[in-house]
C-alpha cells in the first residue's frame, strides 16, 4: 500500500464512521424530541445493531492495519492527517480494549436509561431510575478499569471530556474559585436585592419560539443549516457534521428568559460546532476539541454577552414586541438587573454567574465519592440535598428539583460537569483577549455579532480538533489560563450592581 492510497482510504474509513454515527444521533436526536414515549426498546434494538457494526469497522483488522502503516510514516503526513491518525489510533486502542458485547450493551443500557430517568423525573421517582444509575456508574468504573487501570476512575472519566483534567487540577480550580466566590456571596447577600418582578409571568409558548428564532438570527446562526426543537433538558448536537446541527429549549410559560438564555447558551455550542472548518467535515477532527472549551464558547455568549447591559438595552425592543402586555411597565435596566439578581437557588441551569459553579462544585464531589466507591447511587439524593444546603444554603424539596434535574447521568456524562466551570473561566479570560481587538460592548449595543463571530471563528472554531486543547487555549489567550480572570469579572460587574 502507498502513503497517497493509505490517506485516500482514511478518509474513505472516516467518512463510514460519520455516516454511523449520523445515525446513531439521529435516533437519539429523535428519541428525545418526538418519538412517542414507549419506543426506547426499538431504538435500543437498532442502535445496538449500529453500535456493534461501528465496534467492528472501528476496531477490524484492515483498520488497525490502515492506521499502523500511516503511523508508522507519520513525518510524511500533513499535520491534518498525522493528527486524524494520532486520534484515530487513541480512539481504537481504546475501544480495542472493551469487550464488543459490553459496549454494545452500554449503547443499549443509555437508550433504556434516558427513558426512564424522562420518567423518574416526571414523577419525582428517585428509586425508578437508581437501579439503572447503579449499572451507569458500575460501567463507567468497569471501563476505566479497561481502558487505564493505571489512573484512578474518576481521573479516566474527568480525561474524557478534558484532555489531561484531574481531580488534583480540579480541586485546585474550585479551590481558587470558592476563595473569591465564598466572599463575594456572602457581600451581595449583605446587600439590598435586585428585583427580577418583570421576568414573572405570563409568557405564551409561540410567542417565545418566536423570540428564540429571532435570537438565534441575531446570533448569527443559519437557520438552513440549526435547528430548534424543545426538551425536558436543553442541549446541542452535531448530525454527522457541522453542515447539521440542532439546538434544544425548554419553555417556562412563567419565565420567558429561562428559554432566552438557554437558546443563547446552545447557540453559543452551535456557533462552535458550525464554525470548523469546511475541509474537516466528515472527519474525527471536526467539532469542539474539548467540553471545557466547548462550555467557554456557550457560557461566554449566554453571560458574558447576552447579561450584559449592552445587550440587554439592544434585544429589549425587540422582547416588548413579541411579550407588550407583559413588558409595558418596564425599562431595558428592569431587565438588565433582573437577568443578573444573584440569589442562592435549586436549579443549575437557571444559576446566576455568580452562584453557578457552586452548582458544578456539587456534581463534582459526588461523582468523584461514587466513582471512588466513598458513596453509594442510593444516597446521592442524601447527600445532594446536603451538599446544597451547606454550599448554598438552600433547602432542596424534592428530588425533580434536586439529584434528578440533569440529564448527563442518563447519558454516562461522568466526569462532564467540571467543564461548565472551566468553560466559564476561559470564557473570561477569551473575553479579555478579544477586546484587545474589538469593542464588544459597542457590537452588543448594536447587535452585532458578527466581528465577535469571526474572531472566534479565526482564533478558535475553524481549528475543530487540530489541537490538543491547552494547545488551542494557549494559542488563543497568549498567556497562560488564570482562573482568577474570571472571579475579578465576576467582582467588578456585581461590585458595580450591588455598590460593593
Amino acid at each position: 500500500m502507498d502513503l497517497k492510497q493509505a490517506c485516500e482510504n482514511l478518509y474513505k474509513l472516516q467518512a463510514k464512521l460519520s455516516a454511523y454515527n449520523h445515525a446513531m444521533s439521529l435516533i437519539y436526536y429523535d428519541g428525545v424530541t418526538s418519538a412517542p414515549k414507549a419506543t426506547a426498546a426499538n431504538r435500543g434494538q437498532t442502535l445496538s445493531v449500529l453500535s456493534e457494526e461501528q465496534y467492528i469497522l472501528s476496531t477490524g483488522k484492515e483498520t488497525v492495519e490502515l492506521l499502523e502503516f500511516l503511523d508508522a510514516h507519520k513525518s510524511e503526513l500533513s499535520e491534518k492527517d498525522a493528527r486524524t491518525v494520532g486520534l484515530a489510533i487513541k480512539d481504537i486502542r481504546e475501544m480495542q480494549k472493551i469487550p464488543m458485547d459490553e459496549y454494545v450493551a452500554y449503547q443499549q443500557l443509555l437508550v433504556e436509561a434516558d427513558d426512564v430517568w424522562h420518567t423518574a423525573k416526571e414523577t419525582d421517582d428517585f428509586d425508578l431510575f437508581c437501579p439503572i444509575l447503579e449499572k451507569i456508574f458500575e460501567t463507567e468504573k468497569r471501563f476505566a478499569s479497561y481502558c487505564a487501570p493505571e489512573k484512578h476512575p474518576y481521573d479516566y472519566c474527568l480525561d474524557k471530556y478534558e484532555n489531561g483534567l484531574t481531580m488534583e487540577k480540579c480541586d485546585e480550580f474550585f479551590s481558587a474559585l470558592k476563595s473569591r466566590l465564598v466572599p463575594l456571596i456572602k457581600k451581595i447577600s449583605e446587600k439590598e436585592q435586585l428585583s427580577d418582578k418583570c421576568l414573572w409571568n405570563d409568557f405564551d409558548e409561540i410567542a417565545q419560539e418566536k423570540f428564540s428564532l429571532e435570537l438565534m438570527k441575531i446570533m448569527g446562526i443559519d437557520l438552513s443549516h440549526c435547528g430548534l426543537a424543545t426538551t425536558e433538558h436543553p442541549f446541542t448536537i452535531s448530525l454527522g457534521s457541522h453542515h447539521d446541527v440542532r439546538i434544544t429549549t425548554n419553555f417556562n410559560r412563567q419565565n420567558f428568559v429561562s428559554s432566552m438564555f438557554s437558546v443563547i447558551h446552545e447557540g453559543g455550542h452551535a456557533l462552535y460546532d458550525m464554525g470548523s472548518a469546511d475541509d474537516l467535515a466528515y472527519t474525527i477532527l471536526d467539532g469542539g476539541v474539548s467540553m471545557g472549551i466547548h462550555e467557554s464558547q456557550s457560557r461566554f455568549y449566554e453571560n458574558l454577552l447576552g447579561r450584559s447591559r449592552e445587550f440587554v438595552s439592544f434585544i429589549f425592543p425587540k422582547i416588548c414586541e413579541c411579550f407588550p402586555e407583559q413588558m409595558k411597565d418596564y425599562t431595558a435596566e428592569d431587565v438588565y438587573r433582573a437577568v443578573n439578581l444573584v440569589t442562592p437557588s435549586l436549579i443549575r441551569t437557571e444559576a446566576d454567574e455568580v452562584t453557578y459553579c457552586l452548582h458544578v462544585m456539587v456534581r463534582y464531589e459526588l461523582e468523584k465519592r461514587v466513582m471512588s466507591g466513598e458513596l453509594a447511587v442510593k444516597d446521592l439524593p442524601s447527600e445532594w440535598n446536603r451538599l446544597y444546603l451547606e454550599y448554598l444554603g438552600v433547602e432542596v424539596p424534592n428530588n425533580k428539583q434536586g439529584v434528578l434535574q440533569d440529564s448527563h447521568w442518563s447519558g454516562g456524562s461522568v466526569g462532564y460537569f467540571p467543564s461548565y466551570a472551566l468553560g466559564s473561566a476561559y470564557g473570561a479570560q477569551i473575553l479579555r483577549k478579544m477586546k484587545q481587538t474589538i469593542d464588544v460592548d459597542d457590537c452588543m449595543k448594536n447587535g452585532n455579532f458578527a466581528p465577535i463571530n469571526e474572531w472566534n471563528r479565526e482564533n478558535i472554531w475553524k481549528y475543530g480538533r487540530l489541537m490538543e486543547p491547552n494547545d488551542l487555549l494557549d494559542k488563543v489567550l497568549g498567556e497562560p489560563f488564570d482562573p482568577f480572570v474570571y472571579t475579578d469579572y465576576l467582582e467588578k460587574k456585581y461590585g458595580e450592581l450591588y455598590g460593593i
